[in-house]
C-alpha cells in the first residue's frame, strides 16, 4: 500500500477515494481491542465527498500494530440512507467492542462485536435513550469512546436544530453513557452552545476532560470538565493554544504514573486557520498546558484519530491529500522519540 516510512515514523494509506467501491472515505475511528488488534473505521461515501446521500460503515483489521492490513469489510449498509458518525469503544471487562453510530443523522442505533471485529451484530435503535425530542441533527462521535475506571462506557456526541448549516450557533457537544457494559445506553449532559465534535480522556484524579470543536471567532478549541463521570459539565473554556479551523481533533492517553514514568496524553488537530498541517502535541499536567507539538503532515488534513498500539507506538489515522484532504485516510504510526526528537522516550 502507498505510504511513507523511516525507523520512527511509518505512514500507510489505507482508505483511498476511488478504490473499493467508494468515492470518497471520510470520519475515521481508530481503537486497540483488548486481544491487541487495530481496527480502522469509517464511512465510505458512495458516490460524492458529501456529509449525506449513500454511505456505509466500514472497517479494516491489523493484527501486527498497523503493518498490515486486512480487506476493507463491510459493517451496516441501509440502501441509500447515511450511516455514520462510527464511535466506538472496547470495554476492557468483557472484551466487547460496542459501535454506535447514526442513521441520516436522526436515529442512533449500535452493533457490537464479540471476536475482534470479525461480525458484528445487528444494530439496535437506542434513540429514545439518547435523543430528546426536541433536538433535530444528532451526530455520534466522530472519533473513539472511553471506558472510564468506573466501568463505564461514555461516547461523545453533538447535536443541534434540524438544519445545523443555518443554524450554527444552536449547536451543543454532549455525551451518552452505559453502565452495564452496554446492554443499556443513557443520556448524559450537556455542554453550552456554540461547541461541536468532541472527544474525551480521563485524568490522573479521576475526572473527564472534554475537547471540543467550537464555532467562535477564536478559531480554538473549546474544553469542559467532569467530576461525575459526564452526568454534569462545568462552564466551557477555550484553549488559545490549540488553534483550529472549526475541524474535528482527537485526545487519547498514552502513560500514566502508575505504569510508567509520567502522565502523557496526546492531542492531534489541524493546528492552522485551514484544514491543514496536523499537528500532534503533548500534555505532561492532564491536559492543563500543551506542548508545541510536531507536524505530522503539512498539507491539506482535516479529522483524525489517535490510540496506542500494544508495542507502545503512537497511531494516527487520518484525513489527508495533495489538493484536497479528503483524497484518503492514513494511518500513521510512530514514536514517541520522534515526536519529541529525542527530547523524551518511555
Amino acid at each position: 500500500m502507498p505510504g511513507t516510512t523511516n525507523k520512527q515514523l511509518r505512514q500507510t494509506d489505507i482508505f483511498i477515494a476511488g478504490q473499493d467501491g467508494y468515492h470518497t472515505y471520510r470520519i475515521p475511528a481508530l481503537v486497540v481491542s483488548k486481544r491487541g488488534t487495530i481496527l480502522a473505521f469509517c464511512e465510505g461515501r458512495k458516490y460524492s465527498t458529501a456529509d449525506d446521500g449513500e454511505i456505509d460503515l466500514v472497517l479494516k483489521r491489523s493484527l501486527d500494530n498497523g503493518t498490515t492490513w486486512q480487506e476493507m469489510q463491510l459493517i451496516w449498509h441501509d440502501g441509500d440512507n447515511t450511516i455514520g458518525n462510527p464511535c466506538p469503544v472496547v470495554d476492557q471487562d468483557t472484551g466487547t467492542i460496542w459501535l454506535p453510530f447514526c442513521r441520516n443523522n436522526d436515529r442512533v442505533f449500535v452493533t457490537n462485536s464479540t471476536d475482534d471485529g470479525v461480525s458484528w451484530a445487528t444494530p439496535v435503535e437506542i434513540t429514545e435513550d439518547v435523543k430528546l425530542p426536541s433536538w433535530g441533527w444528532y451526530a455520534t462521535g466522530p472519533g473513539h469512546g472511553i471506558q472510564l475506571s468506573t466501568g463505564r462506557l461514555l461516547i461523545l456526541c453533538n447535536h443541534g436544530p434540524e438544519d445545523i448549516w443555518d443554524s450554527r450557533d444552536d449547536q451543543h457537544s454532549h455525551v451518552i453513557y452505559s453502565d452495564d457494559h452496554g446492554l443499556s445506553w443513557k443520556l448524559g449532559g450537556v455542554l453550552a452552545e456554540l461547541t461541536d465534535e468532541c472527544e474525551a480522556v480521563e485524568t490522573s484524579d479521576g475526572r473527564v476532560y472534554l475537547n471540543m470543536r467550537g464555532h467562535t471567532e477564536k478559531r480554538c478549541r473549546a474544553y469542559a470538565w467532569t467530576e461525575d463521570g459526564g452526568e454534569t459539565w462545568s462552564e466551557v473554556k477555550w484553549d488559545e493554544t490549540l488553534i483550529e479551523p472549526v475541524c474535528q481533533g482527537s485526545v487519547v492517553r498514552f502513560t500514566d504514573t502508575q505504569r510508567h514514568d509520567k502522565n502523557r496524553v496526546l492531542f492531534a488537530n489541524p493546528a492552522s486557520t485551514e484544514r491543514q498541517s496536523l499537528t500532534i502535541r503533548l500534555s505532561y499536567d492532564e491536559c492543563g498546558t500543551w506542548a508545541a507539538g510536531k507536524v505530522l503532515y503539512s498539507g491539506p488534513t482535516a479529522y483524525s484519530d489517535l490510540c496506542i498500539a500494544p508495542d507502545m507506538t503512537i497511531c494516527c489515522l487520518y484525513e489527508r491529500g495533495e489538493q484536497h484532504p479528503y483524497e484518503k485516510i492514513t494511518f500513521a504510526r510512530f514514536t514517541l522519540e520522534w515526536l519529541t526528537d529525542g527530547a523524551d522516550c518511555l
